[in-house]
């Protein structure tokens, strides 16, 4: 079993201690306050596997924010003579060593980090010497849809890690509406520049040039699962209290948008094409 990843497997036994999961060659201590109600024998459970403060191989149901290999966003908890320590959604904090650090860490700080597999202890453990774990080896191209997790502000706009492996950059005239350090957001790959150098835009390719009621309303349609229930028979003042805008501008936008195709007009409404 892979300390550090999800785990499917079969309950073996129930004892006072927990439920022991196997995957046929090696048994797995669940401790009984993460067993769901009415596990029994036989039962496949989806848990984590990673090792507790007794440096024992356990496993949890919980869920926590980042794997082994993966970048997160994370909040110190606490600190001590050992490292800062970072909730990421399981019982047991994850420790940031002082030597990965890039400066102190202190309680209640926000930080962006890479959660990696220590082969000196076999611990999990993280780091926010981030750059040394980003992939130079890019395969994007422009107009790709990918994930991004929002890192900081810079001078120029903000940093992203971009499907969790390369480092990217929204410039500051790309952000038509807020996004926050540690938010999860699907964006488009802009340019792959020659030294490696990715840019990034959070509308697709086609769409900057809208005017800002059509761009507006693509944002509302995205945020409702691509559904909105206005069409040219709406309310003026429905309109204006879900978008913001007289009914005037809605028809003006949603044409620029059929027209675009970018999206469907329906009886009940309008949807993402």
């Amino acid at each position: 079993m892979n300390i550090g990843e999800y785990h499917t497997l079969k309950v073996d036994r129930i004892t006072d201690p927990g439920a022991y999961l196997t995957d046929d060659e090696d048994d797995v201590l669940l401790p009984t306050k993460y067993i769901p109600n009415g596990t029994k024998v036989g039962d496949q459970l989806r848990v984590f596997v990673y090792r507790d403060s007794e440096d024992r191989i356990i496993c949890t149901t919980q869920k926590p924010y980042s794997e082994v290999n993966q970048f997160a966003y994370l909040k110190v908890t606490d600190t001590s003579n050992v490292g800062a320590f970072l909730d990421w959604g399981i019982d047991k904090d994850l420790l940031v060593p002082f030597r990965e650090q890039k400066g102190k860490l202190n309680r209640g700080q926000w930080c962006l980090v890479y959660v990696f597999l220590d082969e000196k202890t076999d611990r999990i453990a993280a780091t926010a010497k981030i750059a040394k774990y980003y992939d130079d080896d890019i395969q994007l191209e422009a107009g790709e849809e990918v994930d991004l997790l929002i890192a900081n502000t810079t001078d120029l706009g903000l940093n992203v890690v971009v499907n969790n492996r390369h480092k990217g950059l929204i410039f500051e005239s790309e952000l038509f509406h807020d996004v926050l350090e540690g938010d999860r957001v699907k964006g488009f790959v802009k340019n792959v520049r020659e030294d490696g150098k990715i840019d990034i835009s959070l509308r697709k390719e086609g769409i900057e040039n809208l005017e800002a009621g059509a761009q507006q309303i693509l944002y509302e349609l995205k945020k409702n699962e691509g559904f909105l229930s206005l069409h040219d028979k709406s309310d003026p003042d429905e309109i204006q209290s879900q978008l913001q805008m007289s009914k005037k501008n809605f028809k003006r936008s949603v044409g620029i948008l059929y027209k675009k195709k970018l999206i469907k007009l329906e009886k009940s409404g309008i949807s993402l094409q």
